[in-house]
């Protein structure tokens, strides 16, 4: 017996929803559990001495799952595994991110990604980390309107690193696509009686905006990290739009504001601005309550005294490295202080840099107030973080967006009102008809812009895209319905956080029941896989969620969810991944790894000489794209 090991690199924003295992022609299923279920027969294998299948981050963008099995001579090994996830857009795109690392040379190999987009593909490229001139030549694009399909079919020959055995195949293979959009109320699918809706209007001027950068200049952010800020806030500060107003405030044990008052960004303000950023330096504690309180009573003086323009967007951006040492210590304090203080006006933006800082208690700050939190990695390239983190909100062009629906047609949807769009974004919202609705779906969109109100309208027919959507070459099987399910479930996740004790009970419940039902691992659930390694043998998943400095080293398991291998993407909901690989007696390998759920299913196989080859699979759940590995050939080892 030798052991074999199947190892994926997955989106962090998946749900995985099938892994299975087949044996010598056994098929060894996982099984969906709420996560106190599990965690029984996890522990009980733990007492055993045993091993669980692992997941656990990865990389800025991606988490691992591996698990191993025992494999005798000859034996053929298939192991199975499907995940969901949405892909958002950024920036103006769809990013596609496939992890290929086989580690060593492949008989066959095949990566094949098919896209289709009934609004249109306006643009499509890719690029990868480890192409080479020969490696080009076995990559093909070909695309029309609606279609594009990507194959990238690489011989020995080709892989191999000039005068060595080993292979280049090592790094990220990346596609990026938008599609055709104007000024509308946005597009509207519709499959066996559930729909998505997606709304990113073209040409919509952007809204000017009062933003003040909050900065950490606590001791902890010493050396690199603070020439990095002080790089990316110059940048940034360059960026600024001259109707934008803004302000800078640095703290430590004490908070400090650059000028009494917002001001506009002038060349001269903004000159300014750039030297006193560029002599912030690095010392004392973190006082970051008086240092927001600061940030919102500087937005509250400039609109009673008139100095803030009507129809304006007013942001926080706050960066920090380390938790409250000074002042005001207690985290719920904290968020409280702030929630009041802001008081639905305006939105804060909560960077958290590096490991040294509670994530949880960023994340709930931003929640309560409208915005988000982002984790800025230690790395080389911490300022490109921050600038593209910038970028992301530097461009309002809605505030106040909702959604409005007939209540005769639509029955149930997912979040439907939203504070802000921003400039190469977009919004998904998902929802189920009613039984015996109009063949007419009807949308309303209504926003703010700049100073005035603004609705936006569009329109479905039923038929035809039920038509359209159920044609057999698409595969998507209920794909909108679990569309909505995932989305549905990923909004009640966030809106726990910011949640009170009652209201928590509520959502968790309902996540945690659509969980069950659509087979997503999610925080609340963990799938068991048991096998036969001679004796009976159960690993336990969970979903690893974002930690904070105490848990960063740590192992977390992932539940992975048993569930129908038919769920792919469409475009606004990135697609599902799947991956297959078939393994015979080959020591310490990894199965390959494509989407299980393709129209046309190309199964991966590990052959002799093969490895594994991780698959990553997303795309707007509104179009189907599929991605597949296909490796032939069934050789068996002695």
């Amino acid at each position: 017996m030798q052991e074999a090991t199947f190892q994926v690199e997955l989106p962090r924003r998946a749900f995985i929803t099938n892994f299975s295992m087949i044996i010598e022609g056994v098929t060894y299923p996982g099984i969906i559990k709420k996560k106190a279920a599990a965690q029984e027969q996890y522990s009980a294998a733990v007492a055993r001495g045993e091993s669980a299948g692992l997941v656990k981050a990865a990389g800025r963008k991606t988490e691992q799952f591996q698990v191993s099995v025992s494999v005798a001579p000859t034996a053929k090994v298939t192991f199975e595994l499907v995940y969901e996830e949405l892909l958002k857009r950024h920036l103006g795109a769809y990013e596609l991110l496939l992890k290929v690392q086989p580690q060593q040379l492949v008989k066959h190999l095949q990566m094949d990604i098919h896209i289709f987009e009934p609004q249109g593909i306006s643009f499509l490229e890719t690029e990868s980390t480890f192409m080479t001139n020969e490696l080009a030549d076995a990559l093909t694009v070909s695309q029309n309107k609606t279609k594009a399909h990507i194959q990238f079919k690489p011989v020995l020959s080709q892989q191999k690193s000039s005068g060595q055995q080993d292979t280049v195949l090592d790094g990220n293979f990346i596609v990026r696509y938008d599609v055709n959009r104007t000024i509308s109320g946005g597009s509207i699918q519709i499959e066996n009686g559930y729909f998505v809706h997606y709304f990113a209007p073209e040409g919509l001027p952007t809204i000017p905006k009062n933003v003040i950068f909050v900065i950490d200049k606590s001791g902890s952010m010493s050396g690199r990290k603070m020439q990095q800020t002080r790089e990316a806030l110059i940048k940034i500060l360059d960026d600024l739009s001259p109707k934008d107003q803004f302000n800078l405030i640095s703290f430590s044990g004490d908070a400090a504001q650059w000028k009494p008052l917002l001001v506009p960004a002038s060349a001269e303000n903004v000159n300014q601005a750039r030297s006193y950023a560029a002599g912030i330096q690095a010392h004392g504690g973190t006082d970051i309550n008086e240092a927001v309180l600061m940030a919102v009573q500087l937005l509250n003086s400039a609109k009673q005294k008139e100095l803030m323009p009507e129809g304006t967007v007013s942001l926080i951006i706050l960066l920090t490295d380390g938790d409250p040492t000074m002042g005001e210590t207690n985290p719920a304090r904290i968020q409280r202080n702030v929630k009041e203080a802001i008081d639905g006006q305006y939105s804060l933006f909560c960077l958290g840099f590096g490991f040294d800082v509670s994530y949880a208690f960023l994340e709930k700050l931003a929640l309560d107030n409208g915005g988000l939190a982002r984790r800025i990695y230690e790395d080389s390239d911490s300022a490109l973080q921050l600038q593209d983190f910038y970028e992301e909100v530097a461009n309002p062009l809605l505030t106040a967006v909702t959604f409005e629906y007939p209540s005769n047609v639509v029955e149930e949807v997912s979040q439907d009102n939203f504070r802000l769009l921003f400039k190469g974004s977009e919004i998904v919202v998902a929802g189920k008809l009613r039984d015996q609705s109009p063949d007419v779906l009807s949308a309303k969109v209504r926003g703010q812009l700049h100073m005035q109100n603004i609705t936006f309208q569009t329109e479905s027919r039923v038929t035809e895209q039920e038509k359209e959507f159920q044609s057999p070459k698409y595969i998507f099987h209920s794909f909108m319905e679990r569309l909505w399910a995932y989305l549905t479930i990923q909004q009640l996740l966030e809106q726990m956080v910011s949640a009170s004790a009652t209201e928590k009970q509520a959502l968790e419940t309902r996540a945690l029941n659509l969980s069950l039902h659509y087979c997503f691992v999610t925080p609340l659930t963990s799938m068991v896989v048991t096998k036969p390694d001679g004796r009976e043998r159960s690993e336990v998943a969970e979903k690893p969620v974002e930690t904070n400095r105490e848990n960063r080293h740590k192992n977390f398991y992932l539940g992975r969810p048993y569930s129908r291998p038919h769920t792919t993407g469409d475009r606004g909901f990135r697609l599902t991944a799947g991956t297959s690989g078939k393994i015979p007696n080959v020591p310490g390998r990894a199965g390959p790894r494509g989407p299980l759920n393709s129209p046309h299913p190309y199964p991966d196989y590990l052959t002799a000489g093969e490895s594994l080859l991780p698959g990553m699979l997303g795309k707007p759940l509104s179009d189907p794209l599929r991605v597949s590995f296909p490796q032939d050939g069934h050789e068996t080892w002695p």
